[in-house]
């Protein structure tokens, strides 16, 4: 058996290298005609659109990743069904069950990848990526700039009226800390500004208030270089930070945003826990890719490939539907990431009862 074992292995694992490489060219060439005219009016530069679709590749992989799965699976258990090979080996008293098992190590390779990928790849290509896509073809603002209040840490709260990311500025900026829930001190300034050059921050038409027991002190300057527990890029990080974070730096950010009173916490931890769930999807999707292409049906592999797409694409489907539910409501982050999931699961299962039949 170990010889079948090592057959299927291999070829589900090549199946899935050339599903990717067959589709994702054809994802490339379908975005470059949508944008096209884009590039030319923006006049983007030919090393930036060679960038964004390296970028890309990664992006369109790990969104259409299950797709990919679904027919790699499909395709080369559907061939083995109509080669009857599959019928010889189940009549040779292997059972349905061990018969599964290169299918689940070949699952649990492709998981991994996906997982470390997922964790420490396409984190990296989504800043690019996105970064381009807000540059030189949406051009919407990638972030919240105008009233903008935070925690920075346990005891500080600030707020600015405007945040200006690109000159590093926000005006009507006000401080306020608080020691056992009793205000201590309030800090403003008409606008603060981060100097590079100093390393320091700058506030214009500066006051501070400080509260004590014998009555409040009131200073006053024109203007203060000073520093503060926080930078100038956490008044307002850009939608699609959580998605550019490796997995360190995501569960500090959402921490930090967490303790801020982010309203963007749910997206966030959504991504967080969508890395963790992804690669178990690989384990669902070959159980239902085998469960539906093993035995030989009218239609022959079409059919099983027609089915196969449509489950993948309404796999697709749910994910988006849970992720706007969390993105636009209360809904769990945990659901929304693990739901889709568990209803392929259940339908595996009961896939694969008919298929032992």
């Amino acid at each position: 058996m170990k010889i079948i074992d090592w057959y299927i292995i291999k070829k589900y694992l090549s199946t899935f290298v050339v599903m990717i490489l067959l589709f994702i060219p054809i994802g490339v060439m379908v975005d470059m005609a949508e944008k096209i005219d884009k590039f030319k009016e923006n006049e983007v530069p030919a090393g930036a659109i060679l960038n964004y679709y390296l970028d890309f590749t990664w992006y369109f992989g790990n969104l259409l990743f299950p797709i990919f799965l679904f027919l790699a699976v499909i395709w080369f258990t559907s061939k083995l069904a109509n080669n009857t090979e599959i019928i010889a080996l189940l009549s040779s008293g292997i059972s349905f069950s061990r018969f599964l098992r290169p299918y689940f190590i070949s699952a649990g390779v492709v998981a991994l990848f996906s997982f470390f990928s997922g964790m420490f790849i396409v984190p990296k290509s989504n800043s690019s990526y996105n970064a381009f896509h807000y540059k030189y073809i949406n051009k919407k603002s990638e972030r919240q700039t105008k009233n903008l209040y935070k925690q920075i840490n346990p005891k500080e709260y600030i707020f600015v009226s405007s945040y200006d990311p690109i000159r590093k500025s926000a005006k009507n900026f006000t401080l306020e800390h608080f020691e056992e829930n009793l205000m201590t001190f309030k800090i403003q300034a008409s606008s603060i500004r981060w100097v590079d050059k100093d390393s320091v921050f700058r506030l214009s038409a500066y006051s501070k208030r400080t509260f004590a027991d014998e009555g409040e002190i009131y200073l006053r300057k024109s203007r203060l270089d000073t520093l503060f527990d926080f930078k100038i890029d956490d008044l307002s990080p850009v939608n699609y930070k959580a998605e550019t974070l490796t997995f360190s730096p995501l569960n500090e950010f959402i921490e930090k945003e967490r303790e801020g009173g982010s309203v963007m916490i749910n997206s966030h931890l959504l991504v967080r826990h969508k890395r963790w769930s992804l690669p178990f999807s690989a384990f669902v999707l070959t159980l239902i890719g085998v469960s539906v292409s093993s035995f030989k049906r009218r239609g022959g592999m079409g059919v099983n490939l027609a089915f196969g797409i449509s489950l993948g694409f309404l796999f697709i489907f749910f994910d988006k539907i849970f992720s706007v539910l969390v993105n636009k409501s209360n809904f769990s982050p945990f659901l929304g990431a693990w739901l889709p999931i568990v209803i392929f699961g259940v339908l595996a299962i009961f896939l694969l009862r008919r298929a032992r039949r």
